[in-house]
């Protein structure tokens, strides 16, 4: 079972969360116009404002490596792969017939015998 601290903090969790769903309705309400009240304030208009262009980078060409050559490798002289030795072909003898095995026939389930219990008297 949770422990006392959680059960504590998931319901203060719960009851926050619904205090700042109906402060936000509350909000939205007094903020919505009404019907008689569709009139809205001008916008200033805001001015335009030009950045500076960027700077143009130089950069130092890059300079070239000079090329490396590798050297040679040297050619090794490898023996030749041996063959894998042949294997002698075995014979085995014919697999016997197993013998047909005829099993018993199955029991019958017993029967699980019926329990009554006795009906109630009346009470006077």
């Amino acid at each position: 079972m949770a422990s006392r601290n959680t059960v504590v903090f998931l319901l203060g969790l719960f009851l926050s969360s619904v205090t700042m769903s109906s402060a936000a309705r509350m909000l939205e309400e007094e903020m919505a116009p009404s019907k008689g009240e569709e009139h809205q304030p001008e916008l200033p208009t805001l001015p335009k404002v030009e950045l500076p262009p960027f700077l143009e980078v130089h950069l130092p060409p890059k300079p070239e490596l000079p090329k490396v050559e590798l050297p040679t490798f040297p050619e090794v002289y490898l023996p030749p792969k041996p063959e894998l030795p042949t294997f002698p072909e075995v014979h085995l003898p014919a697999k016997p017939e197993l013998p047909k095995v005829e099993l018993p026939l199955k029991p019958e389930m017993p029967t699980i015998p019926e329990f009554h219990l006795p009906e109630r008297e009346a009470k006077p």
